[in-house]
């Protein structure tokens, strides 16, 4: 709809409730998780038996808070080193390759990109068996070879963490690449006629145009990976970040503790992307 061009009542008004019927859509199964976490009962579920902060701060059974539930909070700090790692790898790999399909052209280079792209467009799971299989032959060919058992193949954090960056790292090429291409390459070469050298024009010149790209790019990165389950579950050792042992607990019976733990994940990612924003916006 044209704002400036006169419409049928019937047809705004149709608009309208369509814009709102979809908004809550979004925002009505968000909103139930939401409000069953303060639910003082032990199931998530109607009836509505009264309004407590137990499954945040509960310290005694059954009603057993976040903040009190150790293997809650272990999973956290899991899924936290998982995608703060997830995220460093990625933005430093996409920032190369941002810089390499931008800035050079060599033969197979489509090619190339189009494998980049490849993990986009694989199921997670896919991709997940296929990292599980190759890594799995690849440690039992050493065992075998030279008796070396190397454990960074096997099932673990670190199999996890090449998972995830196996496909976020193309999420934040693609973001960092975005604003590289509208990046100005004459202000480079007023620095090199000015004395710098290119590694110098890079760094006081372009590095800081690319930088709220940067910072976006390892905010998604981190929400990706920190919500990420379908490949996480392939590749998990001992160790289970957040989504796997929730999971776990959800086959055990859902309780609001679940509740309490999503709602606190939607806040903690307004919370990131809100700052993006108010990032981008100062710059």
């Amino acid at each position: 709809m044209i704002p400036t061009i006169p419409q049928p009542r019937l047809l705004t008004v149709a608009y309208t409730a369509y814009v709102a019927a979809f908004f809550l859509f979004l925002a009505l199964p968000l909103a139930v998780v939401a409000v069953f976490a303060f639910n003082d009962s032990q199931f998530p579920s109607l009836p509505w038996e009264g309004f407590t902060w137990n499954w945040f701060f509960g310290s005694e059974s059954p009603m057993i808070g976040v903040f009190h539930e150790r293997s809650i909070l272990r999973a956290i700090g899991t899924s936290a080193f998982v995608a703060v790692c997830v995220s460093v790898l990625s933005v430093a790999i996409g920032l190369s390759n941002a810089f390499l399909f931008n800035r050079y052209r060599f033969p197979g280079q489509g090619i190339l990109y189009i494998l980049m792209l490849l993990p986009l467009v694989v199921p997670g799971i896919v991709l997940g068996i296929s990292i599980l299989v190759f890594s799995s032959r690849v440690a039992n060919g050493l065992w075998e070879i030279a008796q070396w058992d190397f454990e960074a193949l096997r099932p673990g954090l670190v199999l996890v963490i090449l998972g995830q960056f196996s496909f976020i790292a193309t999420i934040a090429t693609l973001v960092i690449s975005a604003r590289l291409q509208k990046f100005d390459r004459t202000l480079e070469d007023a620095a090199l006629n000015l004395g710098a050298n290119r590694l110098t024009a890079v760094r006081t010149v372009t590095l800081p145009y690319l930088m709220p790209a940067m910072i976006g790019a390892f905010v998604v990165a981190f929400l990706m990976s920190f919500e990420n389950f379908n490949t996480t579950l392939m590749l998990v050792g001992s160790d289970a970040p957040l989504t796997i042992a929730m999971f776990d607990r959800l086959k055990e019976g859902s309780t609001p503790l679940l509740n309490a733990v999503s709602l606190l994940l939607m806040l903690g990612s307004s919370c990131l992307a809100l700052l993006v924003i108010a990032f981008q916006r100062r710059n």
